[in-house]
């Protein structure tokens, strides 16, 4: 029993310091030192070797213009423990006293600490960047790779010059960090992307390919041309990327699955023509069947998708060929996958397509390879009106690979599928869950439905929305005229109501698809000037600007409405993009 009650004692005094501990350090993140200060004291006499609350009440000292108490509790913790960094701190509370020289007496300690013991630079020149003290920190830096050439400080000096201002010297300095350092290169390329995304003017990104370029011509090294090719993959250049990377391959024939993923790149930004040379290169490059699969496969793709009815046959034809010559097997599985999108949202077979589809599921697959079978089949289900077993399909899929991006996928197009189905009621809970998907592919065309559905049910009939899906289902059968047809009715039918900016929407992207880019900056315009407050303004606005700069070749027309995304939309989709677009046009990318 009263071993119980000291083991309750125990736990009651453990738990209240807890509390004291998470109360100490809200009143500090609120800048309420006052009541911080007395709590942090008692922390700290607890636990007098923990850093981390004795730095939160020098701080809380030093706040509070308690300039001699932090002084003292300095003092008396380098005589307990001796610690080279304090120098760093008791030269700093001097500092705010505005008591230069004895600051500059306390730094240079430090720095003859460093001297002696090199290994100090790491504690000691993160305590000056912490009071951004960068040219402290920069010395400690230098004097410790002086007296250890192993240590590797360039990092940390690289992101100093960046805050200083001294955006060149921070470039040259992490390119030689990486250079010496490739495990390093991602953590670079992360800190570098973060410049290239703020770099209003181009002047940063002008530098950064600079630098490379004088590198690759300098040091002919792989890593300079793979370290371009992803600057130019950054700006979306992909021909010049292949530039890169087909010298790489010149000096490393085995190199081609990063060809491979550039085609890939290329044709998801509708770069095709780049994408077809950098896959025909692969094609008469490699005896690797699957390689030669996937170029086929993208090659057919990026046909399928700018065909016209006159070519059918002749897709037709290519695709049974490419099936004949590596056969029904898993290795060919993406072949048979495509060759039935084709038969069915093409050719209008969707019979042949869902027999070619089960003999594949016979094949010994596996669960992901089952999934990309299952989906299209479920897909050529909605597109087929039986939507019910498209459904159960998509269910399958989700089940089968639990928190896979391609069950998320899976969960959308079921919410499409009942959308289609006008169980709107079903879609919204659906959507409404997946708003919050990693996927922002996902999560955008779920807040998109969610936000379709929301603002058209103040009609209890939501006839508005009703006559929408119909219009938005035969858009996805790919019967244009029909839906171009439904969406023009709607547009009449329901002038001025809420459905009015979506339809406008749908409607230009039908044009454009048709190529009458004329007609379809109508509908844009009307969305720009008579929606102001809609959820599609970014969309009608990037649209409209790439219209006119790559079909209508008119930049002077293009470059505003660009900047309006960039100003007036920083958190649309489109934002990276219409940057790109606008520092072309002001001409940030010569090199």
């Amino acid at each position: 029993m009263k071993f119980n009650l000291i083991k309750i004692f125990f736990l009651f005094s453990f738990f209240a310091f807890a509390q004291n501990e998470q109360l100490a350090l809200d009143y500090f993140e609120k800048g309420e030192f006052e009541k911080a200060v007395t709590m942090l004291e008692s922390i700290s006499s607890k636990q007098p070797a923990n850093t981390y609350y004795f730095e939160r009440l020098i701080t809380c000292y030093q706040q509070l213009q308690q300039y001699e108490k932090a002084e003292n509790a300095i003092g008396d913790r380098n005589k307990k423990y001796r610690q080279p960094v304090l120098y760093v701190e008791l030269g700093y509370n001097f500092q705010l006293q505005k008591n230069t020289s004895k600051a500059e007496k306390q730094y240079n300690l430090a720095l003859d600490e460093v001297k002696k013991e090199p290994n100090y630079a790491y504690q000691i020149g993160n305590s000056f960047e912490k009071k951004v003290l960068l040219d402290w920190a920069l010395k400690v830096y230098e004097i410790a790779q002086k007296g250890n050439p192993n240590l590797n400080f360039d990092y940390q000096i690289a992101l100093i010059e960046g805050q200083k201002g001294n955006v060149e010297g921070m470039t040259d300095k992490l390119l030689q960090f990486s250079f010496e350092k490739p495990d390093n290169t991602s953590l670079v390329q992360n800190y570098l992307s973060r410049f290239i995304s703020e770099d209003a003017n181009g002047t940063f990104t002008a530098y950064l390919k600079k630098a490379l370029l004088t590198k690759t011509q300098k040091t002919p090294d792989n890593y300079w041309n793979q370290f371009l090719s992803w600057l130019y993959v950054q700006q979306k250049e992909f021909g010049k990327a292949f530039i890169q990377e087909r010298a790489i391959y010149k000096r490393n024939p085995e190199s081609f699955y990063n060809i491979v993923a550039l085609a890939q790149l290329a044709i998801g930004d509708k770069q095709n023509e780049d994408a077809a040379i950098i896959l025909q290169f692969v094609l008469e490059n490699t005896q690797n069947v699957g390689l030669q699969m996937q170029a086929h496969h993208f090659l057919m793709q990026m046909k399928i998708e700018s065909v016209n009815p006159a070519e059918y046959e002749v897709i037709q034809n290519e695709l049974n060929l490419l099936l004949k010559k590596y056969g029904i097997s898993p290795y060919s599985l993406n072949l048979q996958v495509l060759t039935a999108h084709f038969d069915a949202f093409y050719r209008k077979q969707p019979k042949e397509a869902i027999q070619l589809l089960n003999t594949a599921l016979k094949l010994p697959l596996n669960a992901r390879e089952e999934a990309l079978v299952k989906m299209e089949l479920a897909d050529i289900m909605v597109f087929d009106e039986k939507f019910n077993q498209a459904i159960l399909y998509y269910a399958q899929v989700e089940e089968n690979l639990k928190n896979d991006e391609l069950a998320h996928e899976a969960s959308m197009k079921m919410a499409k599928a009942n959308y289609y189905k006008n169980d709107f009621d079903w879609t919204f809970q659906q959507v409404k869950v997946l708003k919050q998907s990693s996927s922002l592919l996902i999560a955008n065309d779920a807040i998109a439905l969610f936000l379709l559905i929301s603002d058209n049910s103040k009609d209890s009939t939501r006839t508005a929305l009703t006559a929408y899906a119909k219009a938005d289902l035969l858009l996805y059968q790919k019967k244009k005229e029909e839906a171009l047809s439904g969406f023009l009715n709607i547009l009449e039918k329901f002038k001025g109501d809420s459905i009015e900016d979506e339809t406008l929407l749908k409607i230009g992207q039908i044009f454009e698809e048709k190529k009458d880019y004329l007609q379809a900056l109508k509908y844009y315009k009307n969305i720009i000037e008579n929606h102001k407050e809609s959820v599609f303004i970014d969309e009608a606005l990037f649209y409209t600007a790439e219209i006119f700069n790559k079909k209508l070749n008119d930049t002077l027309q293009a470059k505003p409405l660009y900047e309006k995304v960039i100003f007036e939309h920083p958190d649309s989709v489109f934002y990276t993009e219409a940057q790109l677009e606008y520092r072309k046009i002001r001409g940030d990318n010569a090199l």
